[in-house]
C-alpha cells in the first residue's frame, strides 16, 4: 500500500472528513483491520486565511510548498491537497516536490463525465467560483460551469468563512445554499459540485433533488485507489496535466 500524503487544516474541520473517508475507504476494499498509510502536515489556517483574503497567493504557495517537500521526506507516495480554493497554488507545490499531486478538479470531472454531466454548478468561496483555476480546469474536461451571481457568491463564500470552517451548521445556512442550488438547476445545472470541503458537513444528498458531487469524497476515493490499486496512481498522475506556472 502507497502512503498518503496530506495538506491539511485548511480548514481541520473538513481535514478530518479526509482522515475518515481515507481509512474507511481503505478497510472497505481490504478489510479486516486495515487502515490507511497517511502522512499529514496539517498548517495554520488562520495564517492561510488572512493571505488569501490579502490577495498574497505567493505566500500561500510558499507555506504549502514547504509543507509539501516535508511529505515528500516523512515517505508520502503522492499528496492532496485538502481544499479546494488552494489548489490556486497547485502548480507551484508540483514544482518544488517529484511526487503526483492529485488534483480535486480531475477527480471530480472525471467522475462527472462517467455519470454523463456536461453543464454543472459550482459552489465554494468566491476564489474557486469566480477565479478560473478551478472553473477552467473543469473546462479543460469539456464541462460546462455555472456559477451564482454576485450575491449568491457572496453568501455562500460567507457562511464557509464564517460558519462552516468553525464547526457551525446553521439550518437557515443550509436553506441559502438550497436555494443557491434551485438557480443553479434553473441555469440548467445537471448536477452541483460541492466545490468545498466544508460543504458537504452541511448539505447532504437527502437535503435535495439535485445530484451533489461533494470533492472532498471523489477526492478521498480517488486517493483510496490511487494507493492499493496496482498502476492506478499512475494513470491518475498521467490524467493531471499540471503546467508549472500557469
Amino acid at each position: 500500500m502507497k502512503t498518503i500524503g496530506l495538506l491539511g487544516g485548511m480548514s481541520w474541520e473538513s481535514t478530518q472528513t479526509y482522515y475518515r473517508a481515507l481509512n474507511e475507504g481503505v478497510r472497505q476494499h481490504l478489510g479486516g483491520l486495515h487502515s490507511a498509510r497517511i502522512a499529514m502536515i496539517s498548517v495554520d489556517f488562520a495564517e492561510i486565511e488572512a493571505l488569501q483574503h490579502a490577495g498574497n497567493w505567493d505566500e500561500t504557495a510558499v507555506i504549502l510548498s514547504e509543507a509539501a517537500e516535508a511529505l515528500e521526506r516523512a515517505g508520502a507516495d503522492f499528496i492532496l491537497i485538502c481544499t479546494n480554493t488552494m489548489h490556486k497554488v497547485a502548480p507551484q507545490i508540483q514544482a518544488r516536490v517529484s511526487l503526483p499531486l492529485l488534483h480535486i478538479a480531475d477527480a471530480t470531472a472525471m467522475e462527472l463525465k462517467t455519470a454523463g454531466v456536461s453543464r454543472v454548478g459550482l459552489l465554494g468561496t468566491q476564489f474557486t467560483m469566480e477565479q478560473d483555476f478551478y472553473k477552467g480546469r473543469l473546462q479543460d474536461h469539456g464541462l460546462e460551469v455555472v456559477v451564482p451571481n454576485q450575491l449568491g457568491c457572496k453568501r455562500v463564500h460567507d457562511i464557509i468563512y464564517q460558519e462552516l470552517c468553525l464547526g457551525q451548521i446553521k439550518n437557515e445556512s443550509r436553506q441559502v445554499y438550497l436555494s443557491v442550488i434551485d438557480e443553479l438547476v434553473e441555469e440548467g445545472a445537471q448536477a452541483v459540485i460541492l466545490g468545498c470541503t466544508e460543504i458537504g458537513l452541511l448539505v447532504e444528498p437527502k437535503h435535495t433533488d439535485v445530484p451533489l458531487y461533494d470533492t472532498t469524497a471523489i477526492h478521498a476515493r480517488m486517493a483510496v485507489e490511487a494507493a492499493i490499486v496496482p498502476d492506478a496512481l499512475n494513470i491518475f498522475s498521467s490524467k493531471q496535466n499540471i503546467r508549472v506556472g500557469e
